[in-house]
């Protein structure tokens, strides 16, 4: 078995070494018409002359980058960065949505605008409402009836919130069927 192994690595080293040795010499050939051919190997008739190969180009690669910590990053921005102050401009506090299907948009205010990597998040009775976002209004469909909670948190890339607003409860309006058993 060692045997074997010995014996293919000898005859892959062998085969490396021919394709080097070989790739190392070109030879440029002119025939009768004039027709230039280039060859790795010397024509059998005929003159031939041997091409010098230069270098071939190269260039050191370009100095590593080094890499800040996107979590300490982060948190540097976080305390340089001004506070946020978010709101919710509509529904109004106490607002009643109309009998219907439950159907209401909310808009938001933050100042100042977002920086890179901040997103506003819609949160109904404490629960998050779709997926974190950049603009600030939101169309809710199908609500149930009853009273909710809305507050707007600003975000950051992994959902810590960074402020929240003040809740804005609204009362929605939706028709109800009561099915009584007739016997």
């Amino acid at each position: 078995m060692v045997l074997v192994m010995c014996m293919r690595i000898l005859i892959v080293a062998g085969l490396l070494i021919l394709s080097f040795s070989g790739a190392a010499q070109i030879y440029k050939s002119t025939d009768a018409e004039g027709n230039v051919s280039y060859s790795d190997t010397p024509p059998v008739s005929g003159p031939s002359e041997e091409v010098e190969i230069p270098e071939t180009n190269s260039t050191p690669p370009p100095p590593p980058i080094d890499y800040v910590d996107s979590d300490s990053e982060e948190s540097t921005q976080d305390q340089d960065a001004e506070p946020y102050t978010v709101g919710i401009t509509a529904p109004l506090n106490e607002t009643t949505i109309p009998m219907g299907p439950g159907n209401f948009s909310v808009a938001a205010a933050v100042e100042p605008a977002l920086a890179q990597g901040a997103l506003l998040q819609l949160y109904i009775d404490g629960a998050a409402s779709g997926i974190p976002q950049l603009t600030s209004n939101w169309d809710l469909t199908n609500v149930f009836r009853g009273a909710h909670d809305l507050t707007v948190a600003v975000v950051n890339s992994d959902g810590t919130k960074l402020v929240e607003s003040e809740p804005v409860r609204v009362y929605v309006l939706r028709p109800s069927v009561n099915f009584k058993n007739r016997n």
